[in-house]
This record gives structure tokens, C-alpha cells and sequence, in this order.
């Protein structure tokens, strides 16, 4: 039986899958709150030129946007990818409650991997955070399309 976890993380896959077709890094992320989606997001920022338009942030833009509000508490965001430090600041302005992602990011990661902002009591928010749900199919898409550069 699946989790909810693997339920909401293979629609953040879903996005991961429209940005690889959009030739954008495959990335997906997708906010939910009190068992519903209340936002989704791709990475974007080829296509808009713009640096901050990780999936992450777009993610929580959408959702504090049919939310009506900032303060994102009660609410989880599932990611293909460990976030980057600028994803994981966003994440504990807007006060989410928890962060599960697929696979990891040696390079970039802020949540396990070179960081644990999620845990930083220095901060003035902490939030939960899970790792490796659906890691296999997430990396699958991220080495698909870095092979796809490197022909």
C-alpha cells in the first residue's frame, strides 16, 4: 500500500516530468495543506530568465496565493530535489510545516546533504524533513536530462 507521501511526491514528479519537456532541470515540487493541493511548481527559469524560479518557490508563491496568505503553517511541500539553500530560506519565511523530497544534492543540498537549515536552531523557524521517497524515480529524470546535455 502506498503512503501519502509517495502519493503527493509522484505529482511533484509529474512537474518534474513537464519541465524536463520544457528542457528546464527536472525539477517538481507540489504544497499541500490539510490533505489537499494548494500549489504546484516546475523549475522555470530558462524559459522565464529568471534565477529564483525554482519549483520550490513557485510552488509556495502559488500556494500563498489560493491560500490567501504568507504563513504556509500545517502545510507540506513535497520535491523531486533536495533544495537549495535559497529553497530551504524560502521554506522557513513562509513557515512550512515539513519538507519531504526524493533525491538528494551533494552539491546543493540545505536540508541534509551540505546543510540542515530545516533543524538550524539559530532560525527563527524549524521545520520537519524527510528524504529519499521515490529517490530512484527523481534521479532517473535528472540523469536523463544531464545526459541529454552532455551528447
Amino acid at each position: 500500500m502506498d503512503s501519502p507521501d509517495r502519493n503527493w511526491m509522484r505529482i511533484a514528479l509529474e512537474e518534474a516530468r513537464a519541465a524536463l519537456d520544457e528542457d528546464e532541470v527536472p525539477v517538481g515540487a507540489v504544497v499541500v495543506c490539510e490533505g489537499r493541493e494548494v500549489g504546484r511548481g516546475r523549475n522555470a527559469r530558462e524559459g522565464s530568465r529568471d534565477p529564483t524560479a525554482h519549483a520550490e518557490v513557485l510552488a509556495l508563491r502559488a500556494a500563498a496565493a489560493e491560500l490567501g496568505r504568507w504563513r504556509l503553517a500545517g502545510c507540506t511541500l513535497y520535491v523531486t530535489l533536495e533544495p537549495c539553500p535559497m529553497c530551504m530560506g524560502a521554506m522557513l519565511a513562509a513557515r512550512i510545516d515539513r519538507l519531504v523530497f526524493g533525491c538528494a544534492d551533494p552539491k546543493s543540498g540545505a536540508a541534509e546533504s551540505l546543510y540542515r537549515l530545516g533543524e538550524d536552531a539559530r532560525l527563527n523557524h524549524r521545520l520537519a524533513v524527510s528524504g529519499g521517497i521515490l529517490a530512484d524515480e527523481a534521479a532517473a529524470l535528472l540523469k536523463t536530462f544531464f545526459r541529454s546535455r552532455r551528447a
